[in-house]
């Protein structure tokens, strides 16, 4: 295989095709957290059926993390994002023209799928054409400029929703997938280090799952990025916009205005928190659990206020609960220093897991509480209602807590090794 020349102009060709296949992907996966209203109504669904829409769709992209870092490190970062533009695009064209809720939760499984396979890939692109003081900048802004995909379904996605109709919208999003499946195929490329083909380092998939698993900052990452990611996932992909509309009272277009505030978020606060993370390696859980206790603090103001929510309250909430995002990509520089390249797939994929796996749990059980609250109403009173999201998003507190203490451990294991670690370089000196 020729060397490749790091940081060249070919490894930003290949680095912009790859976020733009990611971004892509953001958008797919948001789109219908933007659709609850119109989904409700188009598949006469209660809020467990709602719910069971975006639930689906994460138990598929969470359940597919481990098998696709397996298959990353095996066939290599091209392959996976050019199938997984594929698949989604495939996934919307079904909800496009779904008209029952089979179908349509069918599409939102593959859209999962799909999507399940383009931000690990994109990241374990960056070693092979970036140098490693690169990489945690390179990292966040993957996932900044990713998220760009969320303003993709909040405003023109919406403003088409709205204005041509339910199939039309979806079409045009799968024709967005479509379009970065051709760009994958002609620009992104593996990169130099992908050569284990024949390695006596190239393991059966569950042995390297098993040592990616062991190591201590494999756990810390992904108990990161449960802990950082949940709370975004929860609003971005449920819960958000029905809380904002029918909980606070926010007109469609304030709700979206709102939300694109996650962007904001994400373009000001990744390039800094990347920054800050490649010069204070030692401090990453730290700047993680301070965006954790920002998050926890403000929903707490916000479900605790009398009534509801004046609007600069619900920004600074919009604020917080997205400086989540880029914290959580703080979770894979656990996984890239702590595994050998050959198991870096395999343990992206693992942290990838947390916040997904915990952002479909806390959807659901936040739908069963809406339709178990409901069925105490008073007749004629809305599923949507502030009491009731009141009672049924206070559970996220909960679940922070959990994920608070697990990363204090798992943090604590990960030092004690760095430390036996330089102990043992110190006593063979």
């Amino acid at each position: 295989m020729n060397t490749i020349k790091l940081n060249s102009a070919r490894s930003w060709v290949v680095f912009v095709a790859a976020v733009l296949t990611y971004l892509s992907a953001v958008a797919q996966r948001t789109s219908f957290g933007v659709a609850g209203i119109e989904a409700t109504e188009r598949f006469t669904a209660s809020a467990q059926v709602l719910a069971a829409f975006s639930v689906v769709q994460l138990i598929v992209y969470a359940g597919a993390q481990v098998p696709v870092g397996l298959a990353l490190d095996r066939f290599g970062p091209r392959l996976l994002i050019t199938c997984g533009a594929a698949i989604m695009a495939l996934g919307q064209g079904m909800l496009a023209v779904a008209e029952g809720v089979g179908l349509g939760l069918t599409g939102r499984i593959f859209v999962g799928a799909g999507d399940a396979m383009v931000f690990v890939s994109v990241l374990r692109l960056l070693p092979m054409w970036f140098s490693s003081n690169r990489i945690p900048l390179l990292t966040q802004l993957t996932g900044t400029f990713g998220q760009l995909g969320q303003l993709v379904s909040l405003i023109p996605f919406h403003a088409l929703l709205v204005a041509l109709g339910w199939t039309p919208a979806f079409s045009i999003m799968s024709g967005l997938a479509l379009a970065t499946f051709l760009t994958t195929i002609a620009f992104v490329r593996n990169g130099q280090d992908f050569s284990h083909k024949g390695s006596t380092e190239r393991l059966r998939a569950w042995q390297g799952l098993s040592l990616a698993w062991r190591q201590p900052g494999t756990k810390l990452g992904f108990w990161t990025h449960f802990t950082t990611a949940f709370m975004c996932n929860v609003f971005m992909l449920s819960w958000g916009y029905p809380f904002l509309v029918e909980g606070q009272g926010l007109d469609d277009a304030l709700a979206s205005s709102v939300m694109s505030v996650f962007v904001v978020v994400a373009i000001v606060f990744g390039p800094i928190l990347g920054a800050l993370t490649a010069r204070y390696p030692q401090r990453r859980s730290n700047f993680a659990l301070t965006v954790v206790f920002l998050m926890i603090l403000s929903w707490s103001v916000v479900l605790l206020w009398p009534g509801q929510a004046p609007l600069w309250l619900l920004i600074v909430l919009m604020v917080a609960v997205a400086a989540g995002g880029p914290a959580s990509v703080i979770a894979f520089d656990f996984a890239r220093t702590f595994n050998p390249p050959h198991l870096m797939g395999t343990a992206t994929g693992v942290v990838n897991t947390g916040g997904f796996f915990g952002g479909f749990l806390t959807i659901y059980l936040i739908g069963l509480i809406m339709d178990w609250l409901h069925l105490n109403d008073a007749p004629g009173t809305s599923l949507y209602n502030l009491d009731a999201f009141r009672v049924a998003l206070s559970l996220q507190l909960v679940i922070a807590v959990i994920g608070v203490v697990f990363m204090v451990r798992n943090r604590r294991k990960a030092r004690e090794q760095v430390a036996r670690e330089a102990r043992a370089q110190g006593a063979t000196r």
